[in-house]
């Protein structure tokens, strides 16, 4: 699934857009543990989150996570926004919470990642 597609079935706001229209998406990934991402995450997949901070950038950047969504309108950090431009990671927010973010991926395709 394209990520402009999840952004519309998320209505999402864009905060940093690199290259949305380019970037397919097949799995997910959703914590507030980076740790768990950095163990389970899988490359190319998304990753959903409530952790606004630029610790999720970072730890998306070694997975290799091309675009990260913050969950339940959080103030996002001006830090974690230049992050997301540094590392060329998209960024984006929704109100929904986790719960709900999962459940509408998952119900229109996506997968999770392997555990």
């Amino acid at each position: 699934m394209k990520l402009n597609e999840i952004i519309e079935l998320l209505n999402a706001n864009v905060i940093v857009n690199n290259g949305i229209a380019n970037i397919e998406i097949e799995k997910v990934t959703a914590s507030d543990l980076m740790s768990d991402v950095l163990a389970l995450g899988e490359e190319g997949s998304l990753l959903i989150t409530g952790l606004a901070t630029p610790q999720c950038i970072r730890t998306a950047g070694v997975v290799g996570i091309p675009a990260v969504v913050i969950v339940r309108n959080r103030d996002i950090m001006p830090e974690t926004i230049q992050a997301a431009k540094q590392a060329g990671i998209s960024l984006l927010s929704t109100r929904y919470g986790m719960f709900e973010t999962c459940g509408i991926l998952y119900s229109k395709g996506l997968k999770p990642v392997k555990i």
